[in-house]
């Protein structure tokens, strides 16, 4: 074979090898797609999932679908996605605790936050109350702290599980504070609200969206805000940075990740048909309605910010102590 015949058959297994690449991007999706929640219905990881899915299905023209599967601090969900066919086809909602937390809590997890997926895009950011019975004594976050001084080890708090955002937020607290108190972890917020309301346990961090409804009617008293800025929702509960609390940054946010593997071509449309979604008036209307934050941003991105929270969240944790095996 001459060096001419040699280059063009080069030339033509290249264009090959390309083809089924760029065709695959222009067929997908040619089936539903299944978003796996790792937070029980009713939460709100489970209302932002459902928000992007429904417009998500609208604008690709396929069926997204939930499925929640809760427990184990988002190991079982990240589990079952990360031994799906990486296809595109599910895909799992990574989250504070799920891909930066739970690295620090286990000394061995059941996969590997980023060898085991591919970062697609950040959805949504959401901002924690500080929340208490509507019959506590307490008024103020600096209150709380004060109790849990007085009363070393008799305060418990609930969290939507090991390793979210709300067990983050009192772990500071507890850290920052030197104060003992006992985690509750829960199944979802949904649960954990309710023993809050019935007064089974003390307090909770908990994501505006589940939290609202129960500071509005009055069964819950909002002591802070975790956010830079007081929320539009509720302009009347402070931040607790306007209490002189710093530092409590443990806001969580959620974003899609697909199993490691799955082609780049899927992953950028993805990535565009998600971003899509989160430009869309009125996606971001009821998310603002719900007090989320809609993120977006580059798959890059999206990867610093899972590494970076890891670094910083893990310092925190391993200043608590906080070990769950």
């Amino acid at each position: 074979m001459t060096m001419l015949k040699k280059l063009a058959l080069s030339a033509a297994l290249a264009a090959g090898a390309v083809i089924p690449a760029v065709g695959l991007a222009q067929v997908f999706p040619a089936k539903p797609i299944t978003i796996v929640v790792p937070f029980p219905a009713g939460g709100a990881a489970d209302a932002s999932a459902r928000i992007v899915a429904q417009k998500l299905g609208d604008n690709i023209k396929q069926p997204v679908l939930v499925d929640n599967r809760p427990g184990a601090g988002g190991q079982i969900a990240a589990s079952a996605v990360k031994r799906s066919p990486a296809d595109g086809y599910t895909l799992f909602l990574a989250n504070t605790g799920s891909h930066a937390a739970n690295q620090a809590l286990y000394s061995k997890l059941s996969y590997d936050p980023e060898k085991d997926f591919e970062p697609v895009i950040a959805v949504v950011q959401i901002p924690q109350l500080l929340v208490v019975p509507a019959a506590s004594p307490v008024k103020t976050a600096a209150e709380l702290i004060a109790r849990a001084k007085a009363h070393p080890g008799s305060i418990n708090y609930a969290s939507q599980s090991v390793g979210a955002g709300g067990h983050i937020a009192a772990e500071i607290l507890k850290s920052r504070n030197g104060v003992q108190i006992n985690h509750i972890p829960y199944k979802g917020s949904a649960a954990a609200l309710t023993d809050l309301v019935a007064g089974r346990v003390d307090f909770m961090f908990d994501a505006i969206p589940s939290s609202l409804p129960f500071v509005k009617d009055k069964r819950l008293r909002a002591l802070a805000i975790d956010a830079p800025k007081r929320s539009a929702l509720l302009p009347d509960v402070p931040t607790l940075v306007e209490q002189g609390l710093t530092g409590y940054e443990a806001s969580p946010w959620f974003g899609l990740v697909a199993p490691a593997g799955t082609p780049q071509p899927v992953i950028d449309r993805l990535h565009d048909e998600v971003a899509a979604v989160l430009r869309s008036p009125d996606v971001l209307s009821r998310l603002d309605e719900m007090g989320m934050t809609a993120v977006g941003g580059t798959a890059r991105e999206f990867s610093d910010l899972m590494k970076s929270d890891t670094r910083r969240l893990g310092a925190v944790i391993r200043e608590s102590g906080a070990k769950l095996d």
